[in-house]
């Protein structure tokens, strides 16, 4: 399947201007970049963009997809009651399919909001794995319970097989979800299977200053130090959130490699903190941007994230010249691609993974034209998404997706499995 996209504005992402010319996609891979288009004849398809961005997709670093069905749940309370009394007591009524449906209504969001893959932390991965294959979506799963290396554990026999693919439009990454939910034997266990595999740890870390504070008491050190203890960041990774970094986790992880995730959206929701961004980029870490899920966001929305991480940086910082908008683009997109392992599709370039998204240039918001890439950070909109491509097939178009599936069967299978988890857990309370 050869496509050629005609008359764009090509935003590379690679520091270079927006060029004006043609890409063409052959299958599910870049092969040119330019104005002669000719030589490639004949197209099996051939899109006319108007002018339009073509761009690299947004990549989410940090999510929760199947918590879609705790979207507006419970959207006033701490980080703590929210997460003990209301998620989960919830959570402990999945049965494996119900991942299943309700991160297929999370992808459809991503799509139509211009994110081509995402960074999945949740329980039982093969549920969205298959979600994710089935709609054509592009995913990285990562556990956010213990594993036990070598006793056929679910999440180390997963994470083989993922790595066995190729060409797979899912991958793995190894983690868990927090210091203040892991023991230490569960600590000595992932760090056994990071050297078996030899790979990068990814967790949440330091988002409240009550996390920080309860390990400094209960472990006697900053919840990086903890984890770095056992050996975890000896091949790099990133850690989600990062609002109480201190001065020596910031050097901890410079030495390390490991990048941070902020989720700006979900920190104000629940009144965790601002992460002091420009801090970590002027100390040379990589940073990508999250939506983290929908429970606590409560929108999966990469727009949204872009405005917050620029204007909260200008606001702690007292500069309003804090963080250029085209550095926080790449961290939506280059960036996250790199904290993702996706070298192939963080820019556009001959030879990289047709993942890119046209953004919408004739909608009043993007008018009149004085920056184009001030105008997609600072007065952008999902709106925008004019089509979504990913592994070379148009997903998202027109507002129409093209996904394989009705979406209304889609929400009607996610309510339904809502309705249950619900009718469970009031079940569990009447015991």
């Amino acid at each position: 399947m050869k496509t050629l996209f005609k008359n764009a504005s090509i935003l590379k992402m690679d520091n270079s201007p927006i060029f004006y010319g043609n890409l063409i996609i052959e299958d599910n891979r870049i092969i040119y970049i330019g104005l002669e288009t000719e030589k490639f004849e004949p197209f099996d398809k051939i899109v006319d963009c108007e002018g339009n961005i073509l761009m690299p997709g947004f990549k989410n670093a940090h999510a929760h997809s199947a918590m879609t069905f705790l979207r507006s749940k419970a959207d006033d309370d701490t980080l703590h009651d929210w997460l003990f009394n209301v998620v989960f007591p919830r959570e402990n009524q999945f049965i494996p399919e119900d991942i299943y449906h309700l991160s297929k209504v999370a992808i459809l969001e991503y799509i139509s909001s211009g994110i081509t893959s995402c960074l999945d932390q949740y329980f039982y991965l093969p549920q969205t794995g298959k979600a994710a294959e089935e709609l054509g979506f592009r995913m990285v799963l990562q556990s956010c319970r213990p594993f036990k290396l070598g006793e056929n554990d679910e999440v180390e026999m997963y994470h083989r097989e993922l790595k066995s693919r190729s060409n797979s439009l899912v991958t793995g990454k190894l983690g868990l979800h927090a210091e203040y939910t892991v023991s230490d034997e569960e600590f000595l266990n992932a760090s056994n299977a990071l050297k078996d595999f030899r790979e990068p740890f990814f967790i949440h870390l330091s988002e409240t200053k009550n996390e920080v504070e309860t390990c400094l008491k209960n472990r006697g050190d900053t919840p990086a130090k903890v984890i770095d203890r056992f050996g975890l960041w000896d091949f790099g990774g990133a850690a989600f959130h990062c609002c109480y970094l201190s001065d020596e986790d910031i050097e901890l992880f410079k030495k390390k490699n490991v990048a941070i995730v902020t989720c700006p959206a979900s920190n104000l929701k629940l009144a965790s903190g601002i992460a002091p961004i420009k801090k970590y980029l002027d100390a040379g870490l990589l940073v990508g941007i999250g939506t983290d899920g929908p429970a606590s966001n409560n929108s999966l929305d990469m727009f949204k994230e872009m405005w917050l991480v620029s204007c909260l940086s200008k606001y702690v910082t007292n500069n309003v010249q804090a963080i250029d908008s085209y550095t926080i683009l790449k961290m939506a997109t280059v960036n996250g691609a790199k904290i993702l392992g996706l070298d192939d599709a963080d820019i556009l370039e001959v030879g990289k993974l047709a993942d890119f998204i046209e953004i919408d240039m004739s909608k009043p918001s993007m008018q009149p034209i004085n920056d184009v890439i001030n105008n997609i950070v600072y007065s952008g909109s999902k709106d925008l998404i004019k089509r979504t491509v990913i592994n070379g097939k148009i997903l998202y178009e027109e507002g129409k997706f093209y996904v394989g599936q009705s979406v209304e069967e889609i929400y009607d299978n996610a309510r339904k499995t809502a309705d249950r988890i619900e009718e469970a857990y009031l079940n569990s309370c009447d015991k």
